[in-house]
């Protein structure tokens, strides 16, 4: 039975990345100890999670209650199993815009750091193992805000001549731009899984993700906005919508699609250090205008909203993914879930 270290293994993407290798028949050891749902004050099911896995799963899923910052005993980890990890999916990261600015230095110390950690001891004690890291868009940072974008009745858009309308691609820049704190945490994290693949030749994957959601997402007012805002229009209270008139843009995509992502660079490796980006695409592009129309459509219950003028600093304006490089890398994976079906 071979071994997948999940960090983040009870969150979103992680915890579904869990049942899917689980299903596979894979052992599961699991890194999570809450600390997002203490930062945000938040219920997310954890210990419910973790008694369905063991109850399901029994010894095929090993859960440590332990922070990625406890590098002594993250590294017993590693040395436990060494060369027997097979694959290492680390999801687990601080993931507020918001938060970020508050606790810049917190959030460098779990985004960056415990990453640079993780890297090293996948170079220690298992060179062999795929390591894939979960970057985000805002490594890109706010260069596309300066996009000519045309302001139509619910959204901002690009004309469909524009070199970007399909989204936005890896070469894209990262450079010269404002990224927000959380941002800059995350592409430290990102170049620094580039480097140990092309310096070092470990198997590292890098996915710069969008908007992530699904059923298992536990949302707040600093991260997780599609679940928050459901959230809200169920409990009838207020969503706040920040800057952009709520045109703003975004592509989603669920975390089930990103899991079989993962599955595919894993049976089918990339050269060391590849990044792609991953998201819904434009066939999954919506505004916050137009998501409230299809809760309105889909419910029949309209959100109550209230209106923040000034953006988020370094937020994106619109933010649409092209695939392109992972779609002709994969041509079988697809994406299985609209928005109206997350």
């Amino acid at each position: 039975m071979k071994n997948i270290l999940i960090t983040g293994s009870l969150g979103l993407i992680g915890f579904e990345a869990t049942i899917f290798f689980l299903e596979k028949k894979f052992k599961v050891l699991g890194i999570d100890n809450d600390l997002r749902g203490r930062i945000f004050n938040i219920k997310t099911n954890y210990e419910k999670k973790i008694v369905f896995l063991k109850n399901k799963y029994k010894s095929q899923y090993l859960h440590f209650n332990i922070d990625i910052r406890d590098f002594k005993k993250v590294e017993k980890i590693f040395k436990d199993y060494k060369n027997n990890i097979s694959l290492i999916v680390h999801t687990a990261a601080q993931t507020s815009h918001d938060w970020s600015a508050i606790n810049p230095m917190v959030d460098f110390s779990i985004n960056a750091q415990a990453t640079f950690h993780l890297l090293e001891f996948c170079r220690k004690y298992c060179q062999k193992a795929v390591f894939i890291f979960t970057s985000t868009n805002k490594a890109y940072g706010d260069l596309v805000n300066y996009f000519d974008f045309q302001e139509k009745k619910t959204r901002y858009d690009l004309s469909k001549n524009h070199k970007f309308f399909a989204g936005i691609n890896e070469n894209f820049s990262i450079d010269q731009s404002c990224h927000s704190v959380f941002g800059l945490s995350k592409v430290s994290a990102d170049l620094l899984t580039q480097e140990y693949g092309r310096y070092f030749n470990l198997k590292t994957i890098i996915f710069r993700l969008g908007v992530v959601a699904g059923l298992t997402q536990s949302g707040s007012f600093y991260q997780g906005f599609l679940s928050y805002m459901i959230d809200c229009l169920k409990k009838d209270e207020f969503f706040k919508v920040i800057g952009y008139k709520g045109k703003q843009v975004r592509d989603i995509i669920d975390a089930q699609d990103v899991v079989k992502a993962f599955f595919y660079v894993f049976a089918k490796t990339p050269k060391p250090g590849t990044v792609f980006n991953l998201g819904g695409g434009r066939e999954n592009s919506v505004s916050i205008v137009e998501l409230k129309e299809k809760l309105y459509n889909l419910t029949g219950k309209k959100l109550k909203t209230v209106y923040e003028k000034n953006p988020r600093k370094g937020d994106h304006k619109w933010w649409i993914t092209d695939m392109t490089k992972f779609r002709e890398s994969y041509p079988n994976w697809k994406i299985s879930r609209s928005v109206d079906d997350i």
